[in-house]
């Protein structure tokens, strides 16, 4: 047993990591789509998945880009899922063609949400945890359930104890 908080067992992404694992994304994805293997649109789940779906969409040359905005955490509490802003909706229909992308998918619940009003969109995440992995189509990177991933956006440069003590 340590002594240290469940979000101390951290996996922090840089923003290079990100856009490489991002890219890498865009990679497995290339030639996949349902239309000659292109995709119709790209649609982030603010915020975590805006970063990567403007990388893939860039690297897939896909230029209709939209966003869904689910709310499912009060600051690190879960709370339930709710959509407080829809893409639209002539694009989207029920999913077909659509690529939905997300930074992680940690216990799932946003994107079963998600996929209950877009049951036919490819659904693909830079990361992955096992709850969740079920809910994607295309990860990059799996990481346990109990680590604590640091997005770039999330962080600010400063000092850090090592892990075994003091300097």
């Amino acid at each position: 047993m340590t002594d240290r908080l469940p979000h101390e067992k951290g996996f922090h992404i840089s923003w290079d990591q990100m856009h490489r694992d991002a890219r890498a994304l865009a990679w497995r994805l290339d030639g996949k789509g349902p239309d000659n293997g292109n995709w119709k649109a790209v649609v982030g789940i603010t915020r975590g998945g805006m970063v990567p779906a403007m990388i893939v969409a860039r690297e897939l040359d896909i230029r209709v880009v939209d966003t869904i905005s689910v709310k499912s955490y009060d600051h690190q509490d879960r709370a339930e899922a709710k959509v407080i802003k829809a893409p639209q909706a002539d694009v989207m229909g029920d999913g077909t063609g659509i690529l939905i992308v997300d930074d992680l998918v940690d216990t799932g619940k946003t994107l079963e949400l998600v996929r209950k009003l877009y049951p036919k969109a490819h659904f693909a995440t830079v990361y992955a945890k096992p709850h969740g992995r079920p809910m994607v189509e295309t990860f990059i990177t799996e990481v346990s359930q109990d680590t604590w991933i640091f997005f770039p956006w999330d962080m600010a440069l400063q000092y850090v104890q090592p892990y075994r003590g003091k300097d």
